[in-house]
Protein backbone atom coordinates (compact mmCIF):
# COMPACT_ATOMS: atom_id res chain seq x y z
CA UNK A 1 0.00 0.00 0.00
CA UNK A 2 0.83 3.79 -0.54
CA UNK A 3 2.13 5.94 1.99
CA UNK A 4 -0.44 9.36 2.34
CA UNK A 5 1.58 12.57 3.31
CA UNK A 6 0.37 15.29 5.72
CA UNK A 7 1.35 18.89 3.59
CA UNK A 8 4.73 19.02 5.80
CA UNK A 9 5.56 15.20 4.55
CA UNK A 10 4.84 16.67 1.09
CA UNK A 11 7.52 19.33 1.29
CA UNK A 12 9.83 17.12 3.03
CA UNK A 13 9.59 14.70 -0.04
CA UNK A 14 10.13 17.71 -2.50
CA UNK A 15 13.55 18.73 -0.26
CA UNK A 16 14.58 15.14 -0.61
CA UNK A 17 13.78 14.53 -4.11
CA UNK A 18 15.69 17.87 -4.93
CA UNK A 19 18.62 17.12 -2.94
CA UNK A 20 18.99 13.40 -4.10
CA UNK A 21 18.81 13.98 -7.56
CA UNK A 22 20.96 17.26 -7.63
CA UNK A 23 18.10 19.25 -9.02
CA UNK A 24 16.94 22.65 -8.64
CA UNK A 25 13.66 23.22 -7.00
CA UNK A 26 12.32 25.19 -10.19
CA UNK A 27 12.97 21.85 -12.04
CA UNK A 28 10.90 19.88 -9.66
CA UNK A 29 8.40 22.46 -10.63
CA UNK A 30 8.54 22.16 -14.54
CA UNK A 31 7.89 18.24 -13.85
CA UNK A 32 4.94 19.09 -11.92
CA UNK A 33 3.15 21.51 -14.58
CA UNK A 34 4.35 19.50 -17.23
CA UNK A 35 2.25 16.77 -15.65
CA UNK A 36 -0.65 19.11 -14.68
CA UNK A 37 -0.53 19.71 -18.43
CA UNK A 38 -0.85 16.39 -19.55
CA UNK A 39 -3.97 15.36 -17.26
CA UNK A 40 -5.66 18.94 -18.36
CA UNK A 41 -4.87 18.28 -22.14
CA UNK A 42 -6.78 14.60 -21.56
CA UNK A 43 -9.86 16.13 -20.07
CA UNK A 44 -10.20 19.20 -21.52
CA UNK A 45 -8.97 18.73 -25.37
CA UNK A 46 -10.73 21.35 -27.04
CA UNK A 47 -7.85 24.84 -27.53
CA UNK A 48 -10.73 27.10 -28.94
CA UNK A 49 -12.10 27.15 -25.04
CA UNK A 50 -10.72 30.50 -23.14
CA UNK A 51 -7.94 29.99 -20.09
CA UNK A 52 -8.06 32.15 -17.27
CA UNK A 53 -4.76 31.28 -14.95
CA UNK A 54 -5.01 32.73 -11.35
CA UNK A 55 -2.02 32.57 -9.42
CA UNK A 56 -0.83 33.88 -6.50
CA UNK A 57 2.99 34.45 -5.73
CA UNK A 58 3.93 31.67 -3.85
CA UNK A 59 5.07 28.10 -4.99
CA UNK A 60 1.50 27.15 -5.89
CA UNK A 61 1.46 30.34 -8.06
CA UNK A 62 4.66 29.47 -9.26
CA UNK A 63 3.41 25.80 -10.76
CA UNK A 64 0.56 27.79 -12.27
CA UNK A 65 2.91 30.25 -14.24
CA UNK A 66 4.48 27.53 -15.81
CA UNK A 67 1.33 25.33 -16.27
CA UNK A 68 0.49 28.60 -18.05
CA UNK A 69 3.18 28.52 -20.29
CA UNK A 70 3.20 24.99 -21.16
CA UNK A 71 -0.33 25.38 -22.00
CA UNK A 72 -0.02 28.38 -24.49
CA UNK A 73 2.73 26.18 -26.10
CA UNK A 74 0.51 23.78 -26.77
CA UNK A 75 -1.86 25.85 -28.51
CA UNK A 76 -4.06 26.90 -26.12
CA UNK A 77 -5.96 30.40 -25.26
CA UNK A 78 -4.17 31.55 -22.25
CA UNK A 79 -4.35 34.75 -19.79
CA UNK A 80 -1.99 35.12 -16.60
CA UNK A 81 -3.63 37.43 -13.87
CA UNK A 82 -1.46 37.63 -10.52
CA UNK A 83 -2.98 38.10 -7.44
CA UNK A 84 -0.20 40.51 -5.73
CA UNK A 85 -1.57 41.05 -2.17
CA UNK A 86 1.74 41.18 -0.42
CA UNK A 87 4.93 42.36 -1.48
CA UNK A 88 6.45 38.84 -1.02
CA UNK A 89 7.13 36.46 -3.45
CA UNK A 90 8.84 32.65 -3.72
CA UNK A 91 12.20 32.26 -5.66
CA UNK A 92 10.94 29.60 -7.94
CA UNK A 93 6.86 31.87 -8.33
CA UNK A 94 10.06 34.77 -9.86
CA UNK A 95 12.47 32.39 -12.00
CA UNK A 96 8.70 31.15 -14.03
CA UNK A 97 7.32 34.96 -14.13
CA UNK A 98 10.46 35.44 -15.95
CA UNK A 99 10.34 32.49 -18.41
CA UNK A 100 6.71 33.46 -19.28
CA UNK A 101 7.74 37.03 -19.78
CA UNK A 102 10.79 35.74 -22.19
CA UNK A 103 7.80 33.72 -23.95
CA UNK A 104 6.04 36.48 -24.59
CA UNK A 105 3.13 35.64 -22.87
CA UNK A 106 0.95 38.84 -21.49
CA UNK A 107 0.21 38.77 -17.54
CA UNK A 108 -2.48 41.40 -15.39
CA UNK A 109 -1.30 41.95 -12.16
CA UNK A 110 -4.05 43.04 -9.45
CA UNK A 111 -3.37 44.14 -5.68
CA UNK A 112 -7.12 44.27 -4.99
CA UNK A 113 -10.43 42.71 -5.92
CA UNK A 114 -11.32 46.19 -7.70
CA UNK A 115 -8.57 46.15 -10.24
CA UNK A 116 -9.76 42.87 -11.48
CA UNK A 117 -11.67 43.30 -15.24
CA UNK A 118 -14.79 41.25 -16.14
CA UNK A 119 -14.07 36.94 -16.73
CA UNK A 120 -14.61 35.90 -20.51
CA UNK A 121 -12.36 32.82 -19.99
CA UNK A 122 -14.42 29.29 -19.51
CA UNK A 123 -12.07 27.92 -17.39
CA UNK A 124 -10.24 29.24 -14.87
CA UNK A 125 -7.11 27.10 -13.67
CA UNK A 126 -6.77 27.94 -9.97
CA UNK A 127 -3.09 28.52 -8.75
CA UNK A 128 -3.84 30.87 -5.99
CA UNK A 129 -2.55 29.46 -2.61
CA UNK A 130 -1.44 26.11 -2.24
CA UNK A 131 -0.72 23.75 0.74
CA UNK A 132 0.87 26.04 2.69
CA UNK A 133 -2.77 27.77 4.45
CA UNK A 134 -2.77 27.02 7.87
CA UNK A 135 -6.32 29.10 8.64
CA UNK A 136 -9.05 30.17 7.13
CA UNK A 137 -9.36 33.05 3.98
CA UNK A 138 -9.98 36.49 4.92
CA UNK A 139 -9.51 39.92 3.62
CA UNK A 140 -8.76 40.20 -0.65
CA UNK A 141 -8.19 36.61 -0.85
CA UNK A 142 -11.70 35.58 1.04
CA UNK A 143 -13.52 38.41 -1.85
CA UNK A 144 -11.64 36.41 -4.53
CA UNK A 145 -12.42 33.33 -4.45
CA UNK A 146 -15.95 34.28 -3.75
CA UNK A 147 -16.12 36.05 -6.94
CA UNK A 148 -14.36 33.07 -8.85
CA UNK A 149 -17.11 30.94 -7.43
CA UNK A 150 -20.18 33.27 -8.48
CA UNK A 151 -18.63 33.33 -12.38
CA UNK A 152 -19.98 29.53 -12.23
CA UNK A 153 -17.27 28.68 -14.80
CA UNK A 154 -15.66 25.43 -15.04
CA UNK A 155 -12.15 25.40 -12.24
CA UNK A 156 -9.47 23.68 -12.28
CA UNK A 157 -7.61 23.05 -9.35
CA UNK A 158 -3.54 23.07 -8.71
CA UNK A 159 -2.82 20.13 -6.38
CA UNK A 160 -5.70 21.48 -4.15
CA UNK A 161 -8.30 24.35 -3.98
CA UNK A 162 -7.26 27.66 -2.86
CA UNK A 163 -8.19 27.74 0.99
CA UNK A 164 -9.14 23.83 1.11
CA UNK A 165 -6.71 22.36 3.57
CA UNK A 166 -4.88 18.93 3.03
CA UNK A 167 -5.49 17.12 6.24
CA UNK A 168 -7.18 18.27 9.72
CA UNK A 169 -10.95 19.11 10.72
CA UNK A 170 -12.87 21.29 7.75
CA UNK A 171 -15.65 23.60 8.46
CA UNK A 172 -18.82 23.68 6.53
CA UNK A 173 -18.35 27.66 7.00
CA UNK A 174 -14.90 27.39 5.04
CA UNK A 175 -15.38 29.25 1.90
CA UNK A 176 -12.40 27.63 -0.57
CA UNK A 177 -12.50 27.28 -4.59
CA UNK A 178 -15.09 25.02 -5.88
CA UNK A 179 -13.09 23.00 -8.33
CA UNK A 180 -14.46 20.52 -11.15
CA UNK A 181 -11.30 18.68 -11.53
CA UNK A 182 -8.26 19.07 -8.74
CA UNK A 183 -5.26 17.73 -10.18
CA UNK A 184 -2.84 16.68 -7.06
CA UNK A 185 0.91 15.92 -7.13
CA UNK A 186 1.79 12.60 -6.54
CA UNK A 187 -0.88 11.32 -4.14
CA UNK A 188 -4.52 12.39 -2.87
CA UNK A 189 -4.11 14.89 -0.27
CA UNK A 190 -6.00 12.96 2.84
CA UNK A 191 -9.06 15.49 3.53
CA UNK A 192 -9.58 14.40 -0.58
CA UNK A 193 -10.55 11.04 0.76
CA UNK A 194 -13.72 12.25 3.12
CA UNK A 195 -17.01 13.04 2.45
CA UNK A 196 -16.02 16.96 3.71
CA UNK A 197 -14.55 17.63 0.40
CA UNK A 198 -17.14 17.38 -1.63
CA UNK A 199 -18.16 20.83 -0.74
CA UNK A 200 -15.45 22.19 -3.28
CA UNK A 201 -14.31 18.83 -4.93
CA UNK A 202 -16.13 17.18 -7.64
CA UNK A 203 -13.45 15.02 -9.48
CA UNK A 204 -9.51 14.63 -8.07
CA UNK A 205 -7.06 13.01 -9.96
CA UNK A 206 -3.58 12.45 -8.87
CA UNK A 207 -0.30 12.80 -11.49
CA UNK A 208 3.00 11.76 -10.77
CA UNK A 209 5.76 14.28 -10.68
CA UNK A 210 8.46 12.12 -9.64
CA UNK A 211 9.44 12.12 -5.83
CA UNK A 212 11.06 9.62 -4.50
CA UNK A 213 8.96 6.79 -3.80
CA UNK A 214 11.63 5.14 -1.45
CA UNK A 215 11.82 8.11 0.65
CA UNK A 216 7.94 8.56 0.59
CA UNK A 217 7.53 4.97 1.82
CA UNK A 218 9.97 5.46 4.57
CA UNK A 219 8.19 7.85 5.81
CA UNK A 220 6.51 7.36 9.55
CA UNK A 221 2.21 8.05 9.02
CA UNK A 222 -0.39 6.09 9.98
CA UNK A 223 -2.44 7.26 6.83
CA UNK A 224 -1.81 4.83 3.78
CA UNK A 225 -4.07 3.95 0.74
CA UNK A 226 -4.79 0.40 -0.76
CA UNK A 227 -3.38 -0.58 -3.88
CA UNK A 228 -3.38 -3.66 -6.27
CA UNK A 229 0.05 -5.20 -5.76
CA UNK A 230 -0.73 -4.93 -2.29
CA UNK A 231 -3.92 -6.82 -2.28
CA UNK A 232 -2.53 -9.65 -5.34
CA UNK A 233 0.39 -10.54 -3.36
CA UNK A 234 -1.95 -11.12 -0.19
CA UNK A 235 -3.90 -13.23 -1.70
CA UNK A 236 -3.36 -17.14 -1.65
CA UNK A 237 -3.87 -19.61 -5.10
CA UNK A 238 -5.34 -23.00 -4.05
CA UNK A 239 -3.09 -26.07 -4.15
CA UNK A 240 -3.88 -28.93 -6.14
CA UNK A 241 -5.18 -31.23 -3.10
CA UNK A 242 -6.73 -28.57 -1.65
CA UNK A 243 -10.89 -29.78 -0.88
CA UNK A 244 -14.08 -28.04 1.08
CA UNK A 245 -12.19 -28.59 4.55
CA UNK A 246 -9.13 -26.70 3.36
CA UNK A 247 -11.36 -23.51 3.34
CA UNK A 248 -13.08 -23.34 6.40
CA UNK A 249 -16.42 -23.08 7.85
CA UNK A 250 -18.17 -19.76 8.37
CA UNK A 251 -21.27 -19.27 10.55
CA UNK A 252 -23.56 -16.60 8.93
CA UNK A 253 -25.68 -15.38 12.33
CA UNK A 254 -28.06 -13.34 10.48
CA UNK A 255 -31.71 -12.36 9.44
CA UNK A 256 -35.34 -12.15 10.85
CA UNK A 257 -38.76 -13.24 9.49
CA UNK A 258 -39.06 -9.95 7.07
CA UNK A 259 -35.24 -9.84 6.69
CA UNK A 260 -34.19 -13.13 5.50
CA UNK A 261 -32.62 -10.79 2.56
CA UNK A 262 -29.63 -9.42 4.33
CA UNK A 263 -29.25 -13.59 5.79
CA UNK A 264 -29.07 -14.49 1.95
CA UNK A 265 -26.87 -11.78 0.75
CA UNK A 266 -24.44 -12.65 2.80
CA UNK A 267 -24.22 -16.06 3.33
CA UNK A 268 -24.05 -16.19 -0.74
CA UNK A 269 -21.51 -14.04 -0.49
CA UNK A 270 -19.93 -15.72 1.64
CA UNK A 271 -19.55 -18.98 -0.50
CA UNK A 272 -18.59 -17.20 -3.62
CA UNK A 273 -15.76 -15.50 -1.48
CA UNK A 274 -14.46 -19.13 -1.01
CA UNK A 275 -15.22 -20.44 1.96
CA UNK A 276 -15.27 -24.38 1.88
CA UNK A 277 -18.85 -24.60 3.90
CA UNK A 278 -20.90 -21.79 5.15
CA UNK A 279 -23.46 -23.02 7.77
CA UNK A 280 -26.74 -19.57 8.12
CA UNK A 281 -28.12 -19.64 11.61
CA UNK A 282 -31.65 -17.99 10.57
CA UNK A 283 -35.06 -18.25 11.31
CA UNK A 284 -36.76 -21.55 11.31
CA UNK A 285 -39.17 -19.19 8.95
CA UNK A 286 -36.47 -18.87 6.22
CA UNK A 287 -35.61 -22.44 5.29
CA UNK A 288 -37.56 -22.27 2.61
CA UNK A 289 -36.03 -19.29 1.14
CA UNK A 290 -32.45 -20.32 2.42
CA UNK A 291 -32.58 -23.60 0.45
CA UNK A 292 -34.19 -22.29 -2.87
CA UNK A 293 -31.61 -19.64 -3.15
CA UNK A 294 -28.45 -20.95 -1.66
CA UNK A 295 -28.53 -24.69 -2.34
CA UNK A 296 -24.94 -25.13 -1.29
CA UNK A 297 -25.78 -23.84 1.93
CA UNK A 298 -26.36 -25.22 5.35
CA UNK A 299 -28.40 -24.29 8.28
CA UNK A 300 -29.13 -23.37 11.69
CA UNK A 301 -32.63 -23.14 12.72
CA UNK A 302 -33.28 -20.74 14.89
CA UNK A 303 -36.57 -21.01 16.82
CA UNK A 304 -38.19 -17.96 18.26
CA UNK A 305 -34.83 -16.67 17.34
CA UNK A 306 -32.82 -19.10 20.21
CA UNK A 307 -29.80 -20.21 18.98
CA UNK A 308 -29.86 -23.69 19.78
CA UNK A 309 -28.34 -24.85 23.08
CA UNK A 310 -26.37 -27.84 21.13
CA UNK A 311 -25.17 -25.57 18.58
CA UNK A 312 -21.54 -26.68 18.13
CA UNK A 313 -19.52 -23.17 18.04
CA UNK A 314 -15.89 -25.12 17.67
CA UNK A 315 -16.37 -26.24 14.65
CA UNK A 316 -16.39 -23.07 12.92
CA UNK A 317 -13.06 -20.81 12.18
CA UNK A 318 -15.77 -17.76 11.56
CA UNK A 319 -18.54 -15.91 12.24
CA UNK A 320 -20.39 -12.96 11.62
CA UNK A 321 -23.36 -11.71 13.39
CA UNK A 322 -25.93 -8.79 12.31
CA UNK A 323 -27.65 -8.77 9.03
CA UNK A 324 -31.17 -8.48 9.38
CA UNK A 325 -30.87 -9.67 13.30
CA UNK A 326 -32.87 -7.12 14.60
CA UNK A 327 -32.64 -4.88 17.52
CA UNK A 328 -35.06 -6.73 19.94
CA UNK A 329 -34.69 -8.01 23.19
CA UNK A 330 -34.07 -11.52 21.82
CA UNK A 331 -31.81 -10.64 19.12
CA UNK A 332 -29.60 -8.70 22.01
CA UNK A 333 -29.58 -12.60 23.81
CA UNK A 334 -28.43 -13.97 20.05
CA UNK A 335 -25.54 -11.08 20.57
CA UNK A 336 -24.77 -12.14 24.18
CA UNK A 337 -24.76 -15.84 23.61
CA UNK A 338 -22.06 -15.47 20.44
CA UNK A 339 -19.91 -13.19 22.41
CA UNK A 340 -19.78 -15.98 25.50
CA UNK A 341 -19.57 -18.57 23.26
CA UNK A 342 -17.31 -17.92 20.76
CA UNK A 343 -13.59 -16.34 21.40
CA UNK A 344 -12.11 -16.16 17.80
CA UNK A 345 -12.32 -12.88 15.75
CA UNK A 346 -16.30 -12.20 15.17
CA UNK A 347 -17.51 -10.29 12.02
CA UNK A 348 -19.81 -7.13 13.37
CA UNK A 349 -22.31 -5.44 11.13
CA UNK A 350 -26.04 -3.75 11.08
CA UNK A 351 -27.89 -4.62 14.04
CA UNK A 352 -24.91 -6.83 15.84
CA UNK A 353 -23.40 -3.10 16.18
CA UNK A 354 -26.26 -0.63 16.77
CA UNK A 355 -26.78 -3.74 19.76
CA UNK A 356 -23.51 -2.99 20.95
CA UNK A 357 -24.11 0.66 20.54
CA UNK A 358 -27.01 0.58 23.38
CA UNK A 359 -25.37 -2.01 25.55
CA UNK A 360 -21.83 -0.99 26.30
CA UNK A 361 -21.39 -3.69 28.95
CA UNK A 362 -20.79 -6.27 25.75
CA UNK A 363 -18.37 -4.31 23.97
CA UNK A 364 -16.11 -5.84 26.45
CA UNK A 365 -17.17 -9.12 25.38
CA UNK A 366 -16.23 -8.56 21.69
CA UNK A 367 -13.37 -10.87 20.88
CA UNK A 368 -9.90 -9.26 20.20
CA UNK A 369 -9.16 -8.73 16.43
CA UNK A 370 -12.66 -8.85 15.37
CA UNK A 371 -14.17 -6.55 13.03
CA UNK A 372 -16.56 -4.09 13.03
CA UNK A 373 -18.07 -3.07 9.82
CA UNK A 374 -20.56 0.20 11.02
CA UNK A 375 -21.45 3.01 8.35
CA UNK A 376 -21.13 6.05 9.54
CA UNK A 377 -24.62 6.22 11.54
CA UNK A 378 -23.31 2.90 12.90
CA UNK A 379 -19.95 4.38 13.79
CA UNK A 380 -21.58 7.61 15.81
CA UNK A 381 -23.86 5.10 17.73
CA UNK A 382 -20.78 3.23 19.13
CA UNK A 383 -18.31 5.56 19.31
CA UNK A 384 -20.32 8.97 20.02
CA UNK A 385 -21.36 12.00 17.89
CA UNK A 386 -19.02 14.04 15.25
CA UNK A 387 -18.87 17.46 13.93
CA UNK A 388 -16.27 16.24 10.86
CA UNK A 389 -14.63 13.50 9.67
CA UNK A 390 -11.37 13.99 10.52
CA UNK A 391 -12.74 13.58 14.29
CA UNK A 392 -14.31 10.49 13.18
CA UNK A 393 -10.45 9.52 11.67
CA UNK A 394 -9.03 10.13 15.41
CA UNK A 395 -11.85 7.92 17.13
CA UNK A 396 -11.38 5.20 14.63
CA UNK A 397 -7.67 4.69 14.96
CA UNK A 398 -8.13 5.21 18.54
CA UNK A 399 -10.96 2.36 19.57
CA UNK A 400 -9.45 -0.09 16.99
CA UNK A 401 -6.07 0.61 19.29
CA UNK A 402 -7.98 0.61 22.83
CA UNK A 403 -10.58 -2.52 21.28
CA UNK A 404 -7.66 -4.32 19.73
CA UNK A 405 -10.04 -4.73 16.58
CA UNK A 406 -10.57 -3.78 13.13
CA UNK A 407 -12.79 -0.83 11.85
CA UNK A 408 -14.34 -0.41 8.47
CA UNK A 409 -15.78 3.10 8.55
CA UNK A 410 -18.01 2.65 5.43
CA UNK A 411 -17.79 4.98 2.71
CA UNK A 412 -16.75 6.25 -0.47
CA UNK A 413 -13.36 6.20 0.26
CA UNK A 414 -13.95 3.34 3.36
CA UNK A 415 -11.71 3.53 5.53
CA UNK A 416 -10.31 0.94 7.81
CA UNK A 417 -8.20 1.24 11.07
CA UNK A 418 -6.24 -1.20 12.65
CA UNK A 419 -5.30 -2.30 16.37
CA UNK A 420 -1.89 -0.73 15.25
CA UNK A 421 -3.01 2.67 14.78
CA UNK A 422 -2.85 2.47 10.92
CA UNK A 423 -5.84 4.94 9.19
CA UNK A 424 -5.75 3.22 5.55
CA UNK A 425 -8.66 4.25 2.81
CA UNK A 426 -9.51 2.12 0.02
CA UNK A 427 -10.01 3.49 -3.49
CA UNK A 428 -11.88 1.46 -5.15
CA UNK A 429 -16.29 1.64 -5.29
CA UNK A 430 -18.15 3.59 -7.49
CA UNK A 431 -20.99 5.42 -6.55
CA UNK A 432 -23.49 2.98 -8.66
CA UNK A 433 -22.71 0.84 -5.52
CA UNK A 434 -25.00 2.94 -3.30
CA UNK A 435 -28.06 0.24 -2.99
CA UNK A 436 -29.00 -2.03 -0.26
CA UNK A 437 -27.24 -4.73 0.63
CA UNK A 438 -23.86 -4.07 -0.10
CA UNK A 439 -22.85 -4.35 3.46
CA UNK A 440 -24.14 -7.71 3.85
CA UNK A 441 -22.16 -8.91 0.80
CA UNK A 442 -18.93 -7.09 2.45
CA UNK A 443 -19.61 -8.48 5.53
CA UNK A 444 -20.30 -12.25 4.08
CA UNK A 445 -16.75 -11.50 2.06
CA UNK A 446 -15.15 -10.56 5.26
CA UNK A 447 -16.79 -13.93 6.99
CA UNK A 448 -15.07 -16.31 4.13
CA UNK A 449 -11.46 -14.89 3.92
CA UNK A 450 -11.90 -15.08 7.68
CA UNK A 451 -12.47 -18.41 8.13
CA UNK A 452 -10.16 -19.95 5.11
CA UNK A 453 -7.20 -18.53 7.12
CA UNK A 454 -6.69 -15.45 6.59
CA UNK A 455 -5.04 -13.16 9.08
CA UNK A 456 -8.17 -10.46 9.79
CA UNK A 457 -6.56 -7.21 8.88
CA UNK A 458 -5.93 -8.94 5.53
CA UNK A 459 -9.32 -10.58 5.28
CA UNK A 460 -10.64 -6.59 5.79
CA UNK A 461 -8.27 -5.21 3.09
CA UNK A 462 -9.07 -7.69 0.65
CA UNK A 463 -12.93 -7.73 1.09
CA UNK A 464 -13.01 -4.27 0.77
CA UNK A 465 -10.88 -3.64 -2.03
CA UNK A 466 -12.49 -6.67 -4.37
CA UNK A 467 -16.11 -5.61 -3.16
CA UNK A 468 -15.50 -2.21 -4.53
CA UNK A 469 -13.05 -3.55 -7.89
CA UNK A 470 -16.09 -5.68 -8.55
CA UNK A 471 -18.50 -3.17 -8.62
CA UNK A 472 -16.45 -1.13 -10.77
CA UNK A 473 -15.83 -2.97 -13.18
CA UNK A 474 -19.68 -3.98 -13.23
CA UNK A 475 -19.97 -0.68 -13.30
CA UNK A 476 -18.11 0.04 -16.35
CA UNK A 477 -18.55 -2.75 -18.30
CA UNK A 478 -22.11 -2.56 -18.16
CA UNK A 479 -22.71 1.06 -18.10
CA UNK A 480 -24.38 0.76 -15.05
CA UNK A 481 -26.19 3.61 -13.36
CA UNK A 482 -26.80 1.29 -10.24
CA UNK A 483 -24.99 -2.12 -9.38
CA UNK A 484 -27.50 -4.13 -6.99
CA UNK A 485 -25.86 -6.42 -4.08
CA UNK A 486 -27.09 -9.29 -5.77
CA UNK A 487 -25.49 -8.67 -9.00
CA UNK A 488 -22.56 -7.78 -7.47
CA UNK A 489 -22.12 -11.26 -5.34
CA UNK A 490 -22.32 -13.28 -8.54
CA UNK A 491 -19.17 -11.18 -9.99
CA UNK A 492 -16.86 -11.85 -6.60
CA UNK A 493 -15.19 -15.20 -7.92
CA UNK A 494 -13.96 -13.53 -11.16
CA UNK A 495 -13.41 -10.60 -9.51
CA UNK A 496 -11.24 -12.24 -7.47
CA UNK A 497 -9.63 -14.95 -10.02
CA UNK A 498 -8.32 -11.55 -12.19
CA UNK A 499 -6.74 -10.89 -9.42
CA UNK A 500 -4.58 -13.66 -8.07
Amino acid sequence: MLNLLTSDQSRQADKYTIQHLSMQSIDLMERAALAFSEAFIKNYPDKMRSIAVYCGTGNNGGDGLAIARLLYRAGYRVDVKIARFSGKSSSDFDGNLARLMSQGIIFDEFRKIADLREEQASIIIDALLGTGLNKPLDGEWLTLVEWLNSLGRTVVSVDIPTGFKAEGPISKHDVTVKSELTISFQRPKINFLLPDSALCIKRFEVVDIGLDEGFIQALSTPYAILTDSSITRRLKKRKPFSHKGTFGHALIVAGGIQTMGAALLCAEACLNTGTGLTTASIPSEGLTALNIRIPEAMASLRYKNVIPADLAWEKYNAIAIGPGLGVSDESKLVLKQTLNSFRKPIVFDADAINLLASNPDLVNLVPKLSVLTPHVKEFDRLFGEHSNWWERLETGMNKAKELDCIIILKNRYSILFTPEGKCVFNPTGTPAMSSGGMGDVLTGMITSFLAQGYKPEDAAYLAVFIHGKAGQELSSQNRAYVVTAGSLLKDIPQAIGKMI
